[in-house]
């Protein structure tokens, strides 16, 4: 364990806003998707700079990842805009997570950095790499422009089956291989989509087999056009 971890809470986390959390006992699938950012922050913040950002597509398991992380290390866990709200140097010498990080304002921004290179540790997650986002400070801008990034891809094909078992876990359901298999081959690379699906499966009260799977993902289709 690394040894920020082991520095006391503090009040500032009363002001946290809470991050989204899998259910229990949801796994997180290692894939061709995913493997670089996890094997990064398995061993970050050791050896890989005070900064780091994770970045990627909607539902692409970028803020599952990321708090499984900060748990592990006892981070502070953030979203976006809610940085401003906290004393920057209630933070010192702490890890700390910022999800959605591009919607932080520059100054907050700037002295989380600031923090982390004096001596705590800052995951930066958010849907484009620090490089893409827009800042007026110059000074955040060459900042951002140092950061180390990880990318994470659109879910593949082990990636969405496993998103598709949890929705439907999460319902009850216990489809066949063969109902996921055809899912995964017909829908786009979305989580969001995939519980669309779903919830759409779910709510016609039926055993989802393949042929009501194929009815429902062509009358999305027709709706769609």
């Amino acid at each position: 364990m690394s040894a920020l971890s082991a520095l006391p809470l503090t009040t500032t986390e009363q002001l946290r806003l809470p991050l989204e959390r899998p259910i229990a006992g949801e796994a997180f699938v290692t894939s061709d998707s995913n493997a670089e950012a996890v094997r990064v922050l398995a061993r970050w913040p050791d050896g890989v700079g005070a900064v780091l950002a994770l970045h990627g597509p909607p539902g692409s398991g970028k803020s599952r990842l990321a708090a499984d992380w900060a748990e592990r290390v006892g981070a502070v866990p953030l979203n976006g805009a809610e940085a401003a709200l906290i004393d920057p140097l209630e933070l010192e010498g702490r890890p700390v997570l910022l999800d959605r990080a591009a919607d932080a304002d520059d100054e907050s921004l700037f002295h989380l950095i600031n923090l982390a290179n004096s001596g705590g540790a800052l995951l930066l997650v958010s849907r484009s790499a620090p490089r893409q986002w827009s800042v007026d400070l110059p000074d955040l801008r060459s900042r951002l422009d140092a950061v180390r990034a990880v990318a994470i891809a659109a879910p593949d094909d082990a990636v969405l089956s496993a998103i598709l078992r949890a929705r439907f876990a999460e319902r009850s359901i216990t489809p066949s291989d063969d109902v996921i298999d055809y899912l995964v081959r017909r829908l786009d690379r979305s989580a969001e989509t995939a519980a669309a699906v779903v919830e759409r499966l779910d709510a016609l009260h039926r055993p989802v087999t393949r042929v009501l799977a194929r009815q429902v993902l062509d009358a999305m289709d027709a709706a769609a056009d």
